[in-house]
Formats: structure tokens, sequence, C-alpha cells
């Protein structure tokens, strides 16, 4: 478990990744599309071209649920510009469904029980992750652990989503 000095900030350990949705439509916010390693890279694919924030997460996870609201927050604003994913990692379907219905993050979700998609960017060390990755579909950063405000978000996805854009 990661810790600073504003408090708890991760959870989990090496074998409980964790990623977040991104909007491919309006339709699918909210939802999850699909489940495991080969969903996520589906997904990523007809989101090439765009740069994605990955957002790993689980409904047990207190930062996980904390940081939410941020992601919500940044999916209105930069949703013309930045494709948004979320992974739910090592959860129970009906808990991550009730989450999802309690906090709509505003993006879709791919579920990932087994924590397989996660590895798959890299992550996995730590919960919450959030994966930047290009247009060209390659990680371009990974954050472990979750954003303590909307303002830490903010400044990685301009420094990391909208610095090419």
């Amino acid at each position: 478990m990661a810790l600073a000095a504003a408090g708890l900030v991760a959870c989990g350990d090496d074998a409980a990744p964790a990623v977040a949705p991104a909007a491919k439509s309006p339709g699918d916010a909210n939802r999850f599309v699909g489940d495991g390693p080969d969903a996520l890279k589906a997904r990523l694919a007809t989101l090439k071209g765009r740069p994605v924030v990955v957002n790993m997460w689980a409904s047990w996870c207190g930062p996980c649920r904390a940081e939410f609201p941020f992601f919500a927050a940044a999916v209105k604003r930069h949703a013309a510009r930045v494709a948004f994913l979320g992974v739910d990692v090592m959860d129970s379907r009906d808990g991550a469904q009730a989450f999802v219905e309690e906090e709509p993050p505003g993006f879709a979700s791919v579920y990932d029980g087994d924590g397989k998609a996660a590895r798959s960017l890299g992550a996995g060390r730590a919960m919450p992750t959030t994966v930047f990755v290009g247009r060209d579909g390659k990680v371009v950063f990974r954050k472990l652990g979750g954003y303590a405000n909307a303002e830490q978000l903010e400044a990685d996805i301009r420094r990391y989503a909208l610095k090419a854009s």
C-alpha cells in the first residue's frame, strides 16, 4: 500500500491492478463494454488517433472512490479532445455495477476480474492507477495511486494527453 502525507492514496499490491473507462459515444458512458484484455485492446484500437486516459479502479478501493468525481468533471471538460476509459480490476460485477450507478464517472469501463487487462498496460502495482495512452496507442505515462484533488488530475491531463493536441 502506498501512503502520502495527505493520507492513503493507493490500494492493493502487485496482484491487484486497476484502470478506468473511456466513452466511445455518450450512449456507453457509465456502462461496461466488455471483459478482459481483449476487450481493452479492442476498445483502445477504436480510440486510436485520440489521447486516452485509462483509469483503473475497483468499487472496494477507497482512493478509487475518492477520485471518481475528479474524473467525471474531467470528462465533461475534455471529452471533445480526450477519450476516457475505465478498467474495473479484481472486483465483483455486482459491486462494480452498484458503484458506477452511485457515482457515474462519465466514461465506459472494461471489467477486469483477474487483473490481466490492467497488466497488459503495465499497471497492477497499486489502485487506482491511471494510464495515459497517446494518439499512437502507446503508453505515455503511468500514475500509481490516486489523485488527491482535481487540480493534480487536470495537470496530468494537460501534460500527458493534451500536450500534443
